[in-house]
């Protein structure tokens, strides 16, 4: 048996995770998704969602493929042109990205707010501390001052003048129902997801079908890349992206089973 084929059954810390180990993407989400359940920001539930996407990501090869790519540029151009771009989090994305989601943020100057469906004060401050402890300097969500029409539960509680009021919104990881209310509302949605059948991607402007932990900094690098670009250039980029194109790529990808 190779030495990479298992690890320890119990990892304290992410770097005792070979990064040699043909499975280290998925072995890397599930430890930050375990020790966040443990710190407190990671609801149970959570869990589960990582297991269905990691499904996902393993009949994508666990790689970028050049739809998602696209898609990433097209995100950060977008970013780039918004007057008031918001990333969302919840506990999931916290665990997975949180300094990740913070160079994002900086790149294309847009706010961090915190939102959750199993949402209390004690998990809003967990996260906040977390996302500040990875550099963020200012998080939204602790107000939730305002509410997303059309949404019986927590995840309707924004900020007025963060998710209420923002024109272009990050959503990663199954988010259908407040995808769909966004859209609702008006606002341009940039989607993460790994299922492209799932209501979240269907309903996004530009829909990721890609592993967050790789979606995140390949945004943020293409952010980097476009500063300073034309606000005709980077249109030029978003309107040349293909929605339908991306979902049916990816779709094709995961029925097709090429490893």
């Amino acid at each position: 048996m190779s030495d990479h084929e298992t690890v320890p059954a119990e990892v304290d810390h992410e770097e005792e995770i070979p990064e040699d180990h043909p499975r280290y993407q998925d072995l890397l989400t599930r430890h930050r998704i375990e020790a966040g359940v443990e710190k407190g920001i990671t609801h149970l539930q959570g869990m589960h969602a990582e297991g269905r996407g990691s499904a996902f990501d393993y009949l994508l090869g666990e790689e970028t493929i050049p739809s998602a790519a696209a898609a990433e540029r097209a995100a950060a151009a977008r970013l780039l042109l918004a007057d008031e771009p918001v990333l969302s989090i919840n506990g999931n994305v916290a665990a997975l990205v949180p300094g990740e989601m913070v160079q994002l943020a900086a790149a294309v100057d847009a706010d961090l707010e915190v939102n959750l469906f199993n949402r209390t004060p004690e998990r809003i401050d967990a996260i906040v501390d977390h996302l500040a402890e990875h550099g963020a300097e200012d998080v939204k969500g602790i107000e939730a001052d305002a509410r997303i029409p059309n949404l019986d539960h927590k995840r309707a509680k924004v900020d007025s003048d963060g998710i209420y009021a923002a024109d272009v919104v990050v959503v990663p990881l199954e988010d259908g129902d407040r995808a769909e209310a966004l859209e609702a509302m008006g606002k341009t949605e940039i989607v993460i997801d790994l299922n492209p059948l799932s209501r979240s991607p269907q309903v996004a402007e530009i829909p990721i079908v890609d592993n967050i932990i790789r979606a995140v900094p390949n945004m943020t690098e293409h952010a980097r890349e476009l500063e300073g670009e034309t606000e005709s250039t980077l249109q030029a980029i978003v309107e040349e992206f293909d929605r339908d194109e991306a979902l049916e790529a990816a779709e094709q990808r995961i029925r097709s089973g090429r490893l």
